[in-house]
């Protein structure tokens, strides 16, 4: 699937440790059509906010990346061939994880021929819109209740959604 494909990209935050467990960096575009009441990230609705980047070019500061990675944006489904190829490379060439944050339900990802083919290289999706009266900064790694962190290859195997399982105080013994 090797292609020059570019991402509409606003930026790369290295040694994050809010968009998903553990150390990790977070590749942030451009371009969301769910215009959330109170989404944290506005600046990244437009299409043409942010720069145009090659994946070959993303890779490269991912290379050097501290921990998994994850997607967030705007909405990177709304560029689902250009996302797909960089999970895909980070899986097999970095060998590290990918979560990924959507405004859409992971129903409707599965539903849709060109995002589903970013799933079998996540790890987690971080699904539906942010909904400002669900609000919670109890909730971990999601802004509000109505959003779910569904373990997406366990879901894939079982055809319906299994939400990931996080526990970061493992019991042992």
């Amino acid at each position: 699937m090797e292609k020059n494909l570019t991402i509409q990209l606003m930026r790369i935050v290295p040694d994050t440790t809010v968009d998903g467990p553990g150390w990790r960096t977070s590749v942030y575009c451009a371009g969301c059509r769910h215009a959330c009441p109170g989404c944290h990230n506005p600046e990244t609705w437009s299409f043409t906010a942010g720069h145009k980047v090659s994946i070959d070019e993303i890779m490269e500061d991912l290379k050097y990346a501290e921990g998994d990675i994850t997607f967030s944006g705007g909405d990177p489904m709304y560029q689902p061939e250009a996302f797909t190829e960089l999970a895909r490379r980070i899986r097999e060439e970095l060998h590290k994880g990918v979560w990924c944050y959507t405004g859409f339900l992971f129903e409707q990802v599965v539903a849709d021929p060109a995002m589903s083919r970013m799933l079998p290289y996540l790890d987690v999706l971080v699904d539906g819109p942010f909904i400002e009266a669900k609000k919670s900064l109890d909730l971990l790694f999601r802004g509000s209740s109505n959003q779910r962190l569904v373990d997406v290859q366990k879901s894939l195997k079982a055809g319906k959604v299994v939400e990931f399982d996080y526990n970061p105080y493992p019991v042992f013994g």
